[in-house]
């Protein structure tokens, strides 16, 4: 089984002992992100859209660091420490997220990594099985 890492500077850095994504042949599975800016590794300010927003952004940089796009992603898990967010999850989804969605579920949560107020992480599966230039990690 090949595990190899993903990293891109576009997203935020792992804050602990985990790769921002794994590819494993065509699959590829994301770590949860929150959202953190990847400049400054703070929670991005604004209202929850924002911070919403800024998840998808994350998953985003390291779908395309992976040679995918978010249309690949087949399963996404959405973590709230507030459900009444929900509806908004599901506004902002529709922007970033065309017709078939990916399966999903959505989790309440009493807490997250550095207070946030949601997280994501999330499955892809990419057309090609093709190895990765791991050159590019370095």
């Amino acid at each position: 089984m090949s595990k190899d890492p993903i990293h891109t500077d576009n997203a935020p850095s792992a804050i602990g002992t985990y790769s921002q994504a794994i590819r494993s042949g065509n699959q590829v599975y994301i770590s949860g992100q929150i959202p953190l800016d990847p400049d400054s590794m703070e929670i991005v300010e604004g209202d929850f859209a924002s911070r919403a927003h800024r998840v998808f952004q994350n998953i985003k940089a390291v779908s395309e660091e992976a040679d995918a796009k978010l249309d690949h992603i087949v399963k996404i898990t959405i973590y709230l420490t507030d459900l009444d967010n929900f509806a908004t999850v599901n506004n902002v989804m529709e922007q970033y997220f065309n017709k078939p969605y990916p399966a999903r579920a959505a989790i309440g949560v009493a807490s997250l990594p550095k207070g946030s107020d949601i997280e994501a992480d999330a499955i892809l599966v990419v057309p090609t099985s093709a190895p990765r230039d791991l050159a590019k990690e370095t």
